[in-house]
């Protein structure tokens, strides 16, 4: 470097050549100036049309995806010169050919995801020029690390596209790409080990004490109807026992009337099983094949039009708040609640829900409970069913099947 007296001795020997290199040196500076202002004014841009919209982790995966590509170039820089044998303008251009590729497929899978919803072909290219691009890098490599890095990076890449993929997809179409049939929740639940609920584990306890009681209860049931040994029921009432047992103690069934309307509920669902044989569901939109419409029905007499015009909400129930009693009660009601149904369908009628209510004593939500289930059993379907087929009565209260001559029916 000159230093500052040889300066001022070529300055004072050479004034003409010192003020035309002051001059350049101005125009210099000042187009260094106006690059570097083009030049912010350019990136300014760019980050504001294509960087500050998008969300901080889809940068930082185009980042990411850069320098793990970069990597791979570099690989593929040395091994067009090591194994290709290419040298000058000729390794320049050619060395990083499928590395464009990668970025032409990754733009046109892009591309397709907008106007689509799929990647398509260029999705799968992109993995498939990956792999053989980590392949080629990594079989230059001087060691096992090197090796295992080259094929890292253009992988870490192709990844950080596929998840930017799927956040588009789901930003997209609103939904995940594929919906796994095994996946690790599933397999849980399959083996028993999780819960499709959120149910707590107390919850999930008492339910399974109810159902022990209530399985126990039908059986017992089953073994005295059928006439089963002395030794045979007492072994069935001894398990009844001990499942009671553990219900009461374990999940507070003698005081919490939600428990004790879950056990009945199930007891009653388990003892009348064999009414959903003659359970005749129908699908609304597809009327039946056998089925034509009546064009007049004969007239209703007085008493049973009146009967018809009745609604449950309409008699006033004493019992209208839910209630709280013992098992033993609520066993009893039901006891009772069955006995008045059973001699009803016998005169051929089926009780409407306040019939029972006030018969028992119950409430209506209860009443309505055991008609609903008990109605699907044969006998009273069939009353219900000769009264719409007859008259077009639809099931809304106790109603008895008339003949044609007006007589009232009491066996179907």
């Amino acid at each position: 470097m000159p230093t500052f007296e040889e300066i001022a001795g070529f300055v004072s020997e050479k004034p003409l050549a010192t003020a035309v290199i002051a001059l350049l040196g101005l125009a210099g500076l000042a187009l260094a100036f106006l690059v570097i202002r083009v030049a912010w004014k350019a990136t300014a841009w760019l980050l504001a049309r294509y960087v500050a919209p998008r969300p901080v982790e889809d940068v930082l995966t185009i980042m990411a995806a850069s320098i793990a590509t970069g990597v791979s170039a570099q690989g593929m820089w040395r091994f067009s010169q090591d194994v290709l044998g290419l040298d000058g303008p000729l390794r320049l251009l050619l060395f990083a050919f499928i590395e464009i590729a990668i970025i032409t497929s990754a733009v046109r899978a892009r591309r397709n995801m907008r106007e689509n919803f799929s990647a398509g072909i260029d999705g799968i290219a992109v993995w498939a020029l990956t792999c053989l691009t980590a392949v080629l890098s990594s079989m230059d490599a001087r060691s096992l690390p090197e090796a295992v890095f080259r094929l890292a990076a253009p992988l870490v890449a192709a990844w950080l596209w596929e998840r930017g993929m799927a956040i588009e997809r789901h930003r997209i179409r609103g939904t995940g790409r594929i919906n796994w049939r095994l996946t690790p929740d599933r397999a849980l639940v399959r083996l028993g080990l999780a819960e499709v609920s959120d149910r707590t584990t107390s919850e999930v306890d008492a339910h399974r004490r109810l159902t022990r009681v209530a399985l126990a209860a039908k059986r017992a049931k089953a073994l005295r109807e059928g006439g089963a040994s002395d030794r045979k029921m007492r072994h069935a009432l001894a398990k009844l026992d001990k499942a009671m047992d553990q219900a009461v103690e374990h999940t507070g069934l003698a005081v919490d009337p939600a428990r004790q309307e879950a056990l009945l509920a199930q007891i009653a669902a388990l003892y009348n099983t064999s009414a959903l044989i003659d359970a005749d569901p129908r699908v609304p939109w597809e009327p039946e094949a056998d089925h034509h419409p009546v064009p007049a029905r004969p007239a209703l007499p007085p008493a049973l039009a009146e009967l018809v015009n009745d609604e449950d909400e309409d008699v006033e129930v004493l019992d209208t708040t839910p209630q709280v009693v013992s098992t033993a009660e609520r066993a009893a009601q039901i006891r009772a609640a069955r006995e008045f149904w059973d001699r009803q369908i016998a005169k051929g009628i089926v009780p409407r829900t306040v019939d029972i209510a006030q018969e028992i004593g119950i409430s209506l939500a209860t009443a309505r409970e055991y008609r609903a289930l008990w109605k699907l059993e044969p006998q009273a379907h069939a009353i219900i069913e000769a009264l719409y087929q007859q008259h077009g009565i639809v099931d809304t209260g106790a109603f008895p099947v008339l003949g044609a001559d007006g007589r009232v029916l009491t066996k179907h």
